[in-house]
């Protein structure tokens, strides 16, 4: 629970703005990074393989462990696959964990690495079209989604660019761990921004030709676009393309994978070309199903380095995930009776 709750953590969105110094320097934050020490000798200085074989074991005791979130990454995949059988669900469930587990150690480790170091551990496939991409005029939007990586490719970006980039992201609410995480994605040049105020500071920066980062692959119960996603109606944020076609910005998939050999890789796709018919609506909703089946084509590349803990499909599937719905309704009602009655 804890693994899979910490990753949850560091997951990025469409939310507004808060920056920190960027000095690159290991992090050492009071509280969740007293043991700083522990952090720079034992795990900022495991080979990357040891990470991976750590970070399976990891993985491997979170899917025994964790009832809940097995269950979530189960029942979805029972629901874009109901052609496989159980025992493929569960081997691929495992490795799920294995892969958030993974994950999880080269997150804590990129607290201790050097710009070099970062730079050094990821391949690019792609470079040409990161390069072209680079030298627009009208800024730059990359996409990504929770898969394989993300926060090490969010990371080689920002050294590899050498200015800054906004960053859209979730706050944590335990508020040690979000102050750790701010400063490890912060300490690279990228600025982040919560949820209010976040889509005009988006336009600002593409308009003076910066870049912009964005997750697209989550759940969005308001101001999300409608698409399909593996064979299944959910929402998900029209921010890219909306920005897109006001700003004539191009769009460029991203992914931050990992290979056989569990080589980091970062896959730059070809810019997409987005629809301008004049119908703003219109074009919003088939770009962002554009946006959308480039992530599905991703994540079905590499299932098993796909974030499937998350309730992707809860908004037009309530009944996949029945846990979360009571604990809705629960909090619902409880938040109901402790309203004063308008009568009274």
């Amino acid at each position: 629970m804890l693994l899979v709750r910490a990753t949850l953590g560091m997951c990025w969105e469409t939310r507004s703005m808060e920056s920190n110094p960027d000095d690159g320097k290991p992090i050492r934050h009071q509280g969740i990074d007293n043991s700083g020490h522990i952090l720079k000798r034992i795990i900022g200085k495991l080979a990357h393989r040891h990470i991976i074989g750590l970070g399976k074991v990891l993985g491997a005791a979170a899917y025994f462990l964790d009832l809940p979130h097995r269950r979530i990454v189960r029942r979805n995949l029972q629901f874009t696959h109901p052609d496989w059988t159980r025992e493929k669900i569960d081997n691929l469930a495992r490795r799920v964990f294995q892969n958030l587990g993974i994950s999880f150690l080269e997150t804590f480790q990129l607290a201790t690495l050097s710009r070099e170091q970062v730079l050094g551990r990821v391949r690019v496939v792609g470079l040409e079209n990161l390069q072209n991409a680079l030298k627009s005029k009208s800024g730059l939007i990359l996409v990504s989604a929770h898969l394989g990586s993300w926060e090490t490719g969010l990371l080689f970006f920002c050294c590899y660019i050498q200015k800054p980039i906004l960053g859209v992201a979730k706050k944590i609410r335990l508020a040690p761990l979000n102050r750790w995480v701010h400063r490890l994605r912060s300490r690279f040049g990228l600025k982040i921004v919560y949820k209010k105020g976040a889509l005009p500071e988006m336009r600002r920066v593409l308009r003076r030709g910066g870049v912009i980062g964005l997750l697209v692959d989550q759940s969005r119960r308001s101001e999300g676009v409608d698409v399909n996603f593996f064979g299944h109606r959910v929402t998900t944020t029209p921010a890219a393309a909306f920005l897109a076609i006001r700003c004539q910005s191009p769009v460029l998939p991203l992914f931050c994978v990992r290979d056989d050999s569990g080589r980091l890789n970062v896959i730059v796709k070809s810019p997409l070309e987005m629809k301008r018919t004049g119908d703003l609506r219109s074009d919003i909703q088939s770009n962002t199903q554009m946006i959308t089946d480039v992530v599905e084509k991703a994540v079905r590349q590499y299932p098993d380095q796909w974030f499937w803990v998350h309730k992707r499909w809860k908004k037009y599937y309530p009944d996949l995930y029945p846990e979360y719905q009571a604990r809705r309704q629960r909090r619902h009602e409880k938040k109901r009776a402790s309203q004063p009655d308008a009568g009274e």
